[in-house]
């Protein structure tokens, strides 16, 4: 995480905590969407049970605002606190957390994981579908609010091109550009954290 990004994090967090509409607007538009995708799979895909669960943490999120120093990233604090919520859920319902993500089983997505996991490595040195799993869901929370949407509305909702430029206000020509620029930001995020993984055990 970039210093400037931090910076960033903090200014936000500033402004929202002193009651400024203008950034709890913005802090909402980029935050909720990208909760929800982490709570979402944690929950089985139970979209009543994350929102619930989502919008009880922004509440104790903007509560607690003034509290965020900024030493860690803000969607990082963010899901520090959503995951307590979910514990607390668990814990009240006497239910096992779920850990599961169910992008990782989508074709196309697999095909893309599966080419990243060919590139060369040894039996030792590949990955369990748990460790795919925890891949995948870390690289999806931490791609940009609109790829992350695109790809969601693309492979997990199953919209067209055109649905997905209506969402998200483009026109068709530009829903493919960006979903083509997802995929890659994607692949990308996934091959670092695999490489990363990967050099890290071998050290």
């Amino acid at each position: 995480m970039q210093y400037s990004q931090l910076e960033t994090d903090r200014n936000l967090a500033r402004r929202v905590a002193n009651g400024n509409s203008e950034a709890f607007d913005e802090f909402f538009r980029e935050y909720f969407p990208r909760l929800f995708r982490f709570t979402l799979a944690r929950v089985d895909g139970d979209e009543s049970l994350a929102e619930e669960v989502v919008q009880r943490t922004m509440c104790i999120v903007i509560r607690k605002m003034s509290s965020y120093r900024g030493e860690a990233a803000l969607f990082t604090w963010l899901c520090g606190i959503c995951r307590n919520e979910l514990a607390g859920y668990f814990r009240k319902h006497g239910v096992d957390q779920k850990s599961s993500v169910p992008f990782e089983d989508i074709p196309e997505i697999r095909e893309a994981l599966e080419s990243v996991a060919a590139g060369g490595l040894t039996p030792e040195q590949s990955q369990s579908s748990e460790e795919l799993a925890r891949f995948v869901r870390v690289t999806l929370e931490h791609l940009p609010h609109k790829y992350a949407s695109a790809l969601e509305m693309k492979y997990i909702r199953g919209f067209s091109v055109d649905e997905i430029g209506d969402e998200l206000n483009l026109s068709s020509k530009a829903a493919e550009s960006v979903l083509s620029r997802a995929r890659v930001s994607f692949k990308e995020g996934f091959r670092s954290l695999w490489d990363f993984d990967s050099n890290f055990l071998l050290k």
